[in-house]
């Protein structure tokens, strides 16, 4: 018998009880429904969580910072497990690292029309500013500038300065607003026993510098991430900068040595390290790790999470695959009532001579027609209800078609259905079917041709 002439019997057959066979495929349509929904939730939550991290800071960033232990430490290879630039260029030698950028950070004093900041300012290399994400018309500082000039994070402008009585908060404009920066005095002295001395000689007042802004980060007073309350500047400029200011000390608070000598090198409060690709992440940072330093990334807490998420989304999947089992039952409860119902009818057809592989074949193609039909329908019900959630749970930015189809970029939907879970689940449904209907089938060739013809 061929494919078509099974296709054609199959439909015939379901068409004679109708009523049955729609139950039967509503049942497939909520089982498939329920495993699409709940796995789309699952895919749409990592999804959503994964661009969260993005947005906190790149996946592929390791953050290299000086261990405790270590600087605490008095022995001689001390400089050893210091973040100078002959260990940036260390880390810059180990397999996956596309680049490595220092990171000098001063603390500033900042006035703006009567109210008061304090900005963290962080010189970094032209590679870790070309990662910056900025405003439209936003340049990157060149390095070989004459003067700095500076990148302001977004969150700068609304919540930094304040008035010192009131505490009350000011945004800013950069464009129209004049921000005065003054540095903190030094520290450090090469001059022994003048501590008489300082008391008594009455400081000069702090000298006020206006640095223009070449760019802002993107984003606005509600978007935050990993740069958003952080001042950038081209390491190399920031640092001819500094060395004007405090001389042979270098940065306001330098380390001493046993002497009391200011440090003759930079002694850098992180070192972020770039690997070629989120995969390499770890065996990076346990290179660096096994240097003695102390390392983070984004990408632990992303596995940590995603670890947390996974087990969600197996219960949520666990729910669903229990609804489309039931529906099995109901499949096979369909097929052993249709081979009670056709007995006799079976036994004719083995009389006739039909083979017993088609006739096998026939109740597979109906149980495998109920999944097929099934999955469609609860395909189709699924997209609905994925763009219900999505409706009611975005802020109604997104596009009505982005949310309903649920592929693209995915930006902000709860629900995500890819292409690969629509065809899946409608596989799984006809497979579903197909299988519950194997053992009636099995039964229905097994039939004696005698028995099934006195059968009444």
């Amino acid at each position: 018998m061929r494919l078509s002439d099974l296709f054609k019997l199959a439909i015939s057959n379901l068409r004679r009880r109708k009523t049955r066979t729609l139950l039967t495929i509503l049942g497939v349509v909520i089982g498939t429904a329920s495993i699409v929904v709940m796995v789309s939730l699952g895919l749409g939550m990592s999804d959503m969580m994964l661009k969260s991290y993005q947005d906190e800071g790149s996946l592929t960033l390791i953050r290299v910072r000086e261990s405790y232990e270590n600087r605490d430490s008095s022995s001689k290879n001390k400089k050893q497990m210091e973040l100078t630039d002959e260990n940036a260029e260390i880390f810059a030698s180990l397999d996956h690292v596309v680049s490595v950028s220092p990171s000098l950070e001063i603390t500033a004093m900042a006035k703006c029309n009567g109210y008061e900041s304090n900005f963290t300012i962080c010189g970094v290399s032209q590679y870790y500013l070309e990662q910056l994400k900025l405003r439209e018309g936003g340049t990157i500082p060149e390095p070989n500038q004459g003067q700095l000039s500076l990148i302001l994070g977004n969150q700068i402008l609304y919540n930094s300065f304040y008035k010192p009585t009131t505490y009350e908060s000011i945004e800013i404009n950069p464009d129209k607003d004049t921000i005065f920066l003054t540095f903190p005095e030094s520290s450090y002295s090469e001059k022994k026993n003048n501590s008489s001395e300082e008391t008594t000689t009455k400081s000069k007042a702090a000298k006020k510098y206006i640095f223009p802004i070449s760019g802002i980060i993107r984003g606005g007073k509600e978007d935050w991430s990993y740069d958003s309350y952080n001042v950038y500047a081209d390491i190399d400029t920031l640092k001819r900068f500094l060395q004007k200011i405090y001389k042979k000390a270098l940065v306001p608070n330098p380390r001493t040595t046993k002497n009391g000598k200011a440090y003759t090198y930079y002694v850098y409060d992180t070192i972020y390290v770039f690997v070629d690709d989120m995969a390499n992440v770890k065996d990076v940072q346990t290179q660096i790790s096994d240097l003695g330093f102390s390392v983070s990334s984004n990408m632990e807490w992303l596995e940590s999470a995603q670890e947390s998420l996974n087990m969600v989304q197996m219960v949520l999947g666990g729910i669903g695959g229990v609804s489309l089992l039931v529906a099995a039952i109901g499949i096979m409860n369909t097929m052993m009532m249709s081979i009670y119902e056709r007995t006799k009818e079976i036994g004719v057809m083995k009389v006739l001579g039909c083979d017993m592989s088609d006739i096998k074949n026939m109740f597979l193609f109906e149980s495998g027609i109920i999944g097929l039909m099934g999955g469609i329908a609860g395909l189709i019900v699924s997209y609905i209800i994925s763009c219900i959630i999505n409706f009611f749970s975005s802020s109604g930015n997104n596009d009505m078609i982005s949310m309903f189809i649920g592929y693209g970029n995915n930006d902000g939907s709860l629900s995500y259905i890819p292409l690969w879970l629509a065809g899946f689940s409608i596989v799984f449904a006809i497979a579903v079917g197909s299988i519950a209907g194997y053992i009636p089938a099995v039964r229905a060739m097994k039939l004696s041709p005698l028995a099934a013809i006195r059968n009444e």
